[in-house]
C-alpha cells in the first residue's frame, strides 16, 4: 500500500496526501460495479451477477471509479489515522487531485486535530493553598436573621406604610400621558425595604394609606434594559390597598421546633455543620479553578482549532441564555440591557472558549500520564445511578448506547484525574 504524505499544518490541521494505485483500488472498483448493477441491474444478467467488463460497457469506466471514490477515501483515511494516532476532529475537507480510470488515484484530506499539551507544568507539588473561611456566631446569627425573613408574617396595619412594611397597590405607568405596554399591575406587593425598584419608587410610596392615590413622576435609569424608558420620565399612578406590618418570629425554641429540633442550640449546631460544610465545598472549588488557572497558564499547548473554540462558543452563549430566561429576561433584553450585540458577546468569549478547551486538553493530559482507568463495573454502576428512576423508553435506550457509555466513561477519567491533580497540587492552610 502506497503510504501516504502526513503534514502538520498550521491551525492545528493534518493534511494527508493520498495516491491510490488501480491495483489497490480494484477491490473497491469491483464492489462499486456490484452496487451498481445490484440497484439498476443490466440485461441479460441476474442483479449483480454482470462480469465487471459489462458493468464498464454499461455505466462507463469512470462511473465506476466515481462511486467507489468515497469508499476509498474513507477506508485510507480511518486507516491512516488510525494507524498513526492522529486525533481529528469534526469532518475533514476532501480534495481530489486526479481521477482518471486506470491511473493513479490522487486526493487530499484536511482536517483539524484535537490540540495537545506540548510542556505540562509540575503538580507533583502544592501549588494552591485552600482557604476555608471559618464560621463564626457572626455567620450563624446572619444565617438566623435570614430563617427569620422566610417565616415572617404579613399582618394588616391600620397605620401609614413605614420602610419596614409592604404595601398592595395597583400601579400603571404612562408616558407623556400615554399608558405603557406592560406598565399596569393589579395587587402588586412592595416590599418596601427591598432596593430593586426603580430609583425614588419607594420611597414614594413610604407614607401612603388604604385607598389613597398618588401621582408622581420619576426618571427611569439610563442603563434600563428598556431602551426606550432609560433615562426618560415615567409618571407613576398608584393605588394603595393593604399595609402590612413583616412580623418576624421570635428566635427561641419554639422557633426551632418549627424546624424540626428541639432547642435553638441544637438549631445554632446545625446551622454552624451545615455553613462549614457549605464554606468547604465553596473553598474547594475556589481553588481548583485556581489551580486549573495555574496550570494552563503554565503549559505549552499546540494551537486550538477553531472549530473547537466555536463550538464551546456556542455552549458558553447557550449558557448565558439560561442564566437569562431564569432572571426572567429574553435574551434580547438582556443583551439590551448590556448594551451589546450577540456577535459582540461572542467574540468576548473567545479567549475563555480557549481556555475551557485547553483545560479540558490538561486534564486529558493527566489522565494519560497518571494510566487512569475505568473499569466496566464502574461505568456501569454510573450508568444504572442515571438510569435510576428513569422510565422514558427513548431515553433510557440514549443512555444504554455504546456512544453514551463512551461519553460517561470519558468524563469519569477525567475526573479522576483532576482529582489525583488536586491531591499532590493543592494544601489546605
Amino acid at each position: 500500500m502506497t503510504e501516504p504524505i502526513v503534514t502538520r499544518l498550521p491551525k492545528s490541521l493534518v493534511e494527508l496526501k493520498f495516491t491510490v494505485t488501480p491495483e489497490e483500488a480494484k477491490p473497491y472498483l469491483d464492489q462499486a460495479a456490484q452496487d451498481m448493477q445490484t440497484a439498476k441491474p443490466i440485461a441479460g444478467f441476474r442483479p449483480g451477477k454482470a462480469p465487471y467488463e459489462e458493468v464498464k460497457k454499461a455505466y462507463g469506466e469512470m462511473r465506476i471509479w466515481e462511486t467507489a471514490l468515497e469508499r476509498i477515501v474513507r477506508a485510507r483515511y480511518v486507516a491512516t489515522i488510525l494507524a498513526q494516532s492522529i486525533e481529528t476532529i469534526g469532518s475533514p475537507a476532501i480534495s481530489v487531485e486526479q481521477i482518471v480510470p486506470g491511473q493513479d488515484l490522487k486526493f487530499t484530506v484536511t482536517a483539524p486535530v484535537m490540540p495537545h499539551v506540548m510542556s505540562l507544568l509540575a503538580y507533583d507539588q502544592p501549588l494552591v493553598t485552600k482557604k476555608a473561611k471559618a464560621v463564626g456566631e457572626t455567620e450563624i446569627d446572619a444565617a438566623l436573621e435570614d430563617l427569620r425573613k422566610m417565616r415572617r408574617q404579613e399582618v394588616i396595619a391600620n397605620h401609614p406604610a413605614t420602610k419596614d412594611d409592604m404595601v398592595v397597590i395597583d400601579l400603571e405607568l404612562k408616558k407623556d400621558n400615554v399608558p405603557l405596554e406592560g406598565g399596569a399591575s393589579i395587587n402588586y406587593k412592595v416590599y418596601l425595604n427591598e432596593p430593586h425598584y426603580i430609583p425614588g419608587f419607594a420611597e414614594q410610596v413610604v407614607g401612603m394609606k388604604k385607598d389613597e392615590v398618588k401621582k408622581f413622576v420619576l426618571p427611569f435609569p439610563a442603563e434600563h434594559y428598556q431602551k426606550h424608558l432609560a433615562g426618560q420620565d415615567v409618571e407613576f399612578n398608584v393605588t394603595a390597598h393593604d399595609v402590612y406590618e413583616l412580623a418576624l418570629p421570635k428566635l427561641d425554641d419554639e422557633f426551632a421546633a418549627g424546624l424540626g429540633l428541639d432547642t435553638m442550640e441544637k438549631l445554632r449546631e446545625l446551622l454552624k455543620t451545615n455553613m462549614t460544610q457549605e464554606m468547604e465545598h465553596k473553598a474547594d472549588e475556589a481553588a481548583e479553578i485556581e489551580l486549573l488557572e495555574k496550570l494552563v497558564s503554565g503549559s505549552k499547548f499546540s494551537e486550538v482549532p477553531e472549530l473547537l473554540i466555536n463550538e464551546e462558543v456556542r455552549r458558553m452563549y447557550g449558557e448565558l441564555e439560561h442564566s437569562a430566561e431564569e432572571q426572567g429576561m429574553n435574551m434580547q433584553d438582556y443583551l439590551s440591557q448590556l448594551k451589546k450585540s450577540a456577535d459582540e458577546i461572542k467574540f468576548e468569549m473567545v479567549p475563555q472558549a480557549m481556555k475551557r478547551v485547553q483545560t479540558a486538553v490538561l486534564v486529558k493530559e493527566v489522565a494519560k500520564k497518571e494510566g487512569v482507568e475505568i473499569a466496566d463495573e464502574e461505568v456501569n454502576a454510573e450508568i444504572d445511578r442515571i438510569l435510576e428512576g428513569v422510565q422514558d423508553k427513548e431515553t433510557r435506550e440514549r443512555v444504554t448506547s455504546t456512544d453514551y457509555r463512551d461519553y460517561v466513561a470519558a468524563q469519569m477519567k477525567n475526573r479522576k484525574a483532576l482529582q489525583i491533580i488536586k491531591q499532590k497540587a493543592i494544601k489546605s492552610e
